[in-house]
């Protein structure tokens, strides 16, 4: 029972949140018809209907931190019209760690739990703030930020607008230690021994 009144709950604020992606900075060039159709694709109610979140719907509390996009990828009518969104579940203790969305502002509505947030500035100074259930928070196009789920047993779910139909993220955490930058540039960078950058690249490497 308590699984089916999280998921009615999560359904009824995730439709009100709809309205918070007119709120965000839009960032993609104008198109110069009504929306853009892929080569070979049939246009009728279906394009531009996403059923992607059906299943979250029907889900209990996370029991991890997980990232459900509704963006250019996943749904192709959003080319061209400025907008998509990301719902965000946090299970107790875990964290979406700092990242940036190149192409947009994100516009974060906090539906069921606390959240610690924050975003870095370009002079180095970090904004922070504790969300309760019902708080919205804007990260500036760009800018590292994070989102953090304190709480010992609760989870939180929130769902995030961007101006953008492909925001794009980077992930420091990935960009730094999970491609090719060379160990040495890394020990060097953050003034440390290559032993250290190699164990937190093993830290971060695909488990078999």
């Amino acid at each position: 029972m308590a699984s089916k009144t999280f998921a009615i709950k999560f359904f009824s604020l995730l439709i009100s949140s709809f309205a918070l992606m007119k709120m965000a900075t839009a960032g993609d060039p104008d198109i110069l018809s009504d929306f853009i159709v892929p080569p070979n694709v049939t246009v009728d109610g279906n394009f531009f209907t996403f059923t992607g979140m059906r299943s979250l719907i029907a889900a209990g509390p996370p029991t991890a931190f997980k990232v459900s996009k509704a963006a250019l990828a996943e749904f192709p009518a959003l080319n061209g019209q400025s907008v998509s969104i990301a719902v965000l579940e946090f299970a107790a203790g875990t964290t979406n760690p700092p990242h940036t969305h190149p192409r947009s502002a994100e516009l974060l509505f906090l539906i069921d739990g606390t959240l610690q947030v924050g975003f870095v500035d370009t002079t180095n100074k970090l904004f922070t703030q504790t969300l309760q259930t019902g708080d919205m928070f804007v990260f500036p196009k760009g800018l590292v930020h994070f989102q953090y789920n304190a709480a010992a047993k609760a989870p939180a779910i929130a769902v995030s607008a961007f101006g953008s139909a492909n925001a794009g993220t980077v992930s420091l955490p990935n960009t730094l230690f999970n491609t090719s930058i060379d160990d040495n540039v890394l020990a060097l960078s953050f003034k440390t021994d290559v032993a250290t950058i190699q164990h937190l690249k093993a830290g971060l490497a695909p488990k078999p």
